[in-house]
């Protein structure tokens, strides 16, 4: 019988090639947006993805960045995020990522990240300890805030935006760092590993998150998604190691 696990990491790895393969070359543009760039990459890394999980579950939905595939009718939805941090791909920032998670019946059961530039893999199957390249992983111990380091994202909205500024402003005081990365999943598989004690934003898709949602709350954290009555598809979101006090 197929792994869902070991499909999702095969399928992870080998659209990591496609994006080293392709890192640092002429990209073709399909779309340019005033905070957000689409790449034909990102629609060719979706279409390896699908390829392969379909191949391997025919009968399964596929719900990606890039559009939707398979039985859209099935209980097993793959949530895909074929180049999560295209803006920073297109401008030859080493910091990027696939983001594949499986939910099954409304439940998240699988969560694979992967970094094709540093060749890590972070994994988790519901039940099971999240890993890192193999090995386990745990959200970090800081219980301070004044002791943290914070990830605070910006959407691509005005509204987003004017409402993430007063937010970063109260944490750039309160925490001992605060970092703009532009890969939420790295985001989220950061604070899964110990890297980040937490990341705040106020508007992500599905596809950014689902994967790092369920890393996180393996590894001993705390995830907190909101759906947006403004914006459509879109969630706030604080995932933290559970342990430090946001006030927010």
């Amino acid at each position: 019988m197929t792994n869902p696990l070991d499909t999702a990491i095969h399928a992870a790895r080998e659209a990591g090639k496609l994006l080293r393969e392709n890192f640092g070359t002429k990209l073709h543009v399909n779309a340019l947006e005033a905070h957000d760039i689409k790449l034909e990459l990102d629609v060719r890394s979706q279409e390896l993805i699908t390829k392969i999980l379909l191949g391997a579950f025919p009968d399964h939905a596929i719900y990606g960045e890039e559009g939707i595939a398979g039985n859209q009718q099935s209980a097993s939805q793959w949530i895909v995020d074929p180049i999560d941090g295209t803006v920073n791909y297109f401008y030859g920032i080493p910091h990027f990522c696939i983001s594949i998670a499986l939910r099954e019946r409304g439940e998240i059961v699988v969560g694979v990240i992967y970094d094709p530039i540093r060749e890590e893999l972070w994994q988790v199957f519901k039940g099971e300890a999240p890993l890192l390249n193999g090995a386990p992983i745990s959200a970090s111990q800081r219980t301070q805030l004044s002791e943290s380091v914070l990830s605070v994202g910006f959407s691509k909205t005005k509204t987003t935006i004017d409402s993430g500024l007063p937010l970063f402003e109260q944490m750039v005081y309160r925490a001992r760092k605060c970092r703009l990365m532009g890969s939420a999943a790295l985001d989220m598989a950061y604070v899964a590993c110990g890297r980040l004690d937490a990341y705040i934003e106020q508007s992500v898709s599905l596809w950014d998150v689902a994967a790092g949602k369920i890393l996180v709350e393996s590894a001993g954290g705390s995830v907190t998604m909101n759906e947006r009555a403004d914006i459509s598809n879109k969630f706030s979101i604080i995932a933290s190691n559970g342990k430090i006090n946001l006030g927010i």
